[in-house]
């Protein structure tokens, strides 16, 4: 397998969201220097759902974290729309992540002593940003949240948290979703109810979804499969069928 999947040319960033070129990743130095990604190249088109897979230490968390402006690169960057994230100061980044980026993870990041509403409705506060009604009503109802916004996290099953977790990143409306490994907590149940919804905001809202997962199941609810070994880009898959995405991982695991 060859990596597939190339980024536009310099100023032709067409109408992907986000974009790597020729990103390298490395920690340490000398002999002692692991290098995590090795010349990684990747576009995201809008609202559009992609799936990022590969074995243990293939580098797709640190790709996700390098792309989300969570981690630092080595070489080469890391654009979304316009903006090369890797030459911005950490202010500027930290001010972008806040206002152009959503983020859900496997742990949730709840707030135990706030509301699931007041969870949700925190990231708006804290960029000073008050959400549309209509928005914020839409993602609640469509993750089921309704009964359930004056409830603690400690109050919530973990697919209710996790809930609560997609809508907080969704209510700013952000031009990119980064999601990792974010059904690893649930139950079978409540991890498909959760990627039903991220399908239906990309299809519906035209939002756009970057998900590492090692998880077959979840890689086919995205458009398109991203598969990584030894910090490379080894192969791609377009409408993902289950079948196919264990049949790769066997391949590369084999």
């Amino acid at each position: 397998m060859t990596q597939t999947t190339a980024a536009p040319p310099a100023g032709q960033v067409n109408d992907h969201v986000a974009v790597a070129r020729d990103v390298v990743k490395s920690y340490g130095t000398g002999e002692q220097a692991v290098t995590a990604l090795r010349g990684v190249s990747a576009a995201f088109p809008r609202g559009r759902f992609t799936a990022i897979m590969g074995p243990s230490g293939s580098g797709k968390s640190t790709f996700l974290h390098c792309m989300a402006g969570l981690d630092t690169v080595t070489s080469g960057s890391v654009l979304i729309g316009d903006v090369d994230i890797t030459t911005l100061s950490r202010t500027r980044l930290t001010k972008l992540r806040r206002d152009r980026l959503g983020f859900v993870f496997q742990s949730f990041n709840l707030l135990p002593m706030l509301t699931a509403e007041e969870n949700i409705r925190l990231t708006g506060r804290l960029g000073n940003r008050r959400a549309d009604r209509e928005w914020f009503a839409a993602i609640v109802d469509a993750l089921g949240l309704r009964e359930r916004l004056s409830h603690r996290p400690g109050e919530l099953s973990g697919g209710q948290q996790q809930r609560v977790a997609v809508a907080r990143a969704l209510l700013t409306r952000p031009e990119v979703l980064f999601a990792d490994l974010p059904t690893g907590n649930l139950d079978s149940r409540s991890g498909a109810e959760v990627l039903g919804f991220r399908r239906r905001a990309v299809d519906a809202y035209g939002q756009t979804v970057i998900m590492v997962t090692h998880d077959p199941g979840a890689a086919a609810h995205a458009d398109r499969v991203l598969f990584l070994a030894d910090g490379m880009i080894v192969h791609e898959l377009r409408s993902p069928t289950i079948d196919q995405v264990r049949a790769v991982m066997r391949r590369m695991e084999g």
